[in-house]
């Protein structure tokens, strides 16, 4: 009898183990972790704030989010702090870049002819003076945030509100 209750107890033990492991293994995709989670929560936050201050004409505020935004962004992209797939650290990494351009320009409007700005496909209309001049650089990373957004958390963010100008 204790023979057969100790091969239960082993047998159960046995399962949780691979079933521990197995949600681990599935976990490491980028999706669903705790950390990578919260990155998610964080990065809608920052989204929020970079379009409800880009679209109200608020510099220091987009300034301020872009600045809060670099650091997360390259932490995704490095992958050390994150457990996220290749293409989402590059999409990071892309979206860091521009974040960083766009606050250079921002804060010094003379340098915006020195970066080449690729057109934005994005369906979002330019932001109101004096942030048209970094108009197709916000709207891509709007876009690339989006992107991140749904590889973070595995759903399509929340719609984005533009503030009325």
């Amino acid at each position: 009898m204790r023979g057969k209750f100790a091969r239960v107890v082993a047998a159960v033990v046995a399962g949780s183990v691979l079933a521990l492991t197995g949600a681990a293994v599935a976990a490491a995709d980028g999706k669903g972790t705790s950390s990578t989670q919260a990155a998610g929560e964080q990065l809608l936050q920052l989204r929020t704030q970079l379009v409800d201050s880009a679209y109200s004409a608020d510099v220091p505020g987009t300034q301020r989010a872009l600045g809060q935004m670099s650091p997360l962004l390259g932490d995704l992209a490095a992958g050390e702090k994150y457990t996220v797939q290749s293409d989402t650290r590059d999409t990071a990494a892309s979206a860091k870049n521009d974040a960083e351009t766009a606050s250079r320009i921002i804060a010094d409007p003379s340098q915006a002819n020195t970066v080449k700005q690729t057109p934005s496909a994005s369906p979002l209309q330019n932001p109101p003076p004096p942030l048209d001049i970094v108009a197709d650089l916000l709207k891509t990373l709007i876009q690339k945030l989006t992107e991140l957004l749904n590889a973070l958390t595995g759903a399509p963010p929340p719609a984005l509100t533009v503030p009325a100008t």
